[in-house]
């Protein structure tokens, strides 16, 4: 099941419910149904990170260990293979510090352990790096010990940098990331059903992934209310609406402000927007499987931060806008907002294969251009 939702001109322009909320129970799929939406949390914790860079609290070219000392330490995991054959890691120190600005645009080469089989990607798993019982803190101790697995600013490397933006979040406002986001941006933004936790009444309202959809993908289940997390996951653990996410993504095309509530101005909107990766970045090798959104420069594509960014036209696979940013999330929700076309566009599925989720969303971009006058 799913819903899609799509907003023009700030009016809802189209809303409609698809198939089941959960299909084992035949229960239908309502409008206010209520996703894991997993990485489409990152723009989110940008956002937060922003305010508080606004407030003079943040400085986004700071390394970040003026803000979380244990990650003064950190080392580069380098792969060579012994007379043997067999892979070792040998440990390199950094040539510069992680800046605050590579963990919001995934250049700090800290990784995800359970997209690949590298060295440093086995160590992320042996570590329980993504604990969903752990918190942000114990999170970050971890991370301080692990091996990164590129040189600071050299590699678009997706992994857990915005978690550790979520973390830096919290020591600046002195609360958890779950607190900061429900009252400083879910709240005033009218985003009542997103949060990182949920009560009785809204787990009634989960959608459940499709049937088998988690054996075609290393993806972590997210959200068990068997089993609250204690992890606030600033990448990838909050639970949102349909509705909900179209006046978080309202309020980036109006440039920072909804219904009369301003949290960014619109220069910084239009900063997080644009493209902070320089021509000569290196890729990792999980780049391709990001699909559609993949910030690669053969689709025309860049990446903000916490958002993907188009900046050509014909290079990319599916229609859209020079300018128009975007993201999506391993459970399967995919988000963009066309400033040229003053459009936001949500689609909310729970859907962790990738093959199916990338089909849904190019055919979402091409019915909903082909609809546009």
């Amino acid at each position: 099941g799913a819903v899609v939702l799509i907003v023009r001109d700030g009016h809802v322009a189209y809303s409609k419910t698809f198939g089941f909320r959960d299909r084992a129970t035949k229960a239908p799929m309502p409008a206010d149904a209520i996703f894991r939406i997993a990485s489409m949390t990152k723009p989110i914790t940008m956002v937060a990170a922003l305010m508080l860079a606004e407030e003079g609290r943040l400085q986004v070219m700071d390394p970040a260990s003026k803000y979380l000392p244990q990650l003064k330490a950190l080392q580069v995991g380098v792969e060579h293979r012994d007379g043997s054959g067999e892979r070792r890691l040998i440990l390199e120190a950094t040539r510069r510090e992680v800046t605050v600005q590579d963990l919001m645009r995934h250049t700090s080469g800290m990784t995800y352990g359970p997209f690949g089989d590298s060295l440093v990607q086995r160590a992320y798993r042996a570590a329980n790096a993504m604990d969903d019982q752990q918190t942000n803190a114990q999170m970050l101790d971890k991370l301080a010990k692990l091996p990164l697995a590129y040189q600071p600013g050299s590699t678009f490397e997706y992994g857990m940098s915005n978690d550790v933006i979520g973390r830096i979040v919290e020591v600046i406002a002195g609360v958890d990331l779950n607190r900061y986001i429900v009252e400083r941006i879910a709240t005033p933004l009218g985003m009542s059903d997103t949060a990182f936790l949920l009560t009785d009444a809204q787990v009634a309202r989960l959608a459940q992934y499709q049937p088998s959809a988690n054996s075609a993908s290393p993806v972590v289940v997210g959200y068990n209310p068997a089993k609250p997390p204690k992890w606030f996951s600033g990448g990838g653990g909050l639970l949102s609406t349909a509705e909900d996410y179209a006046r978080f993504c309202q309020m980036l095309l109006n440039g920072g402000e909804l219904d009369g509530v301003r949290l960014l101005s619109r220069k910084t909107v239009a900063w997080m927007t644009s493209n902070h990766l320089p021509p000569e970045i290196g890729y990792g090798a999980f780049t391709m499987e990001l699909g559609l959104t993949a910030p690669l420069p053969q689709l025309g594509q860049g990446y903000g931060l916490g958002v993907g960014v188009r900046e050509e036209m014909g290079r990319g696979t599916v229609p859209g806008s020079v300018g128009d940013f975007f993201w999506g999330g391993a459970t399967g929700p995919y988000f963009w907002a066309d400033p040229e076309e003053k459009l936001v566009a949500v689609l909310m599925l729970q859907e962790a294969n990738m093959q199916r989720r990338t089909h849904y969303r190019s055919l979402m971009r091409n019915l909903v251009y082909q609809a546009l006058e």
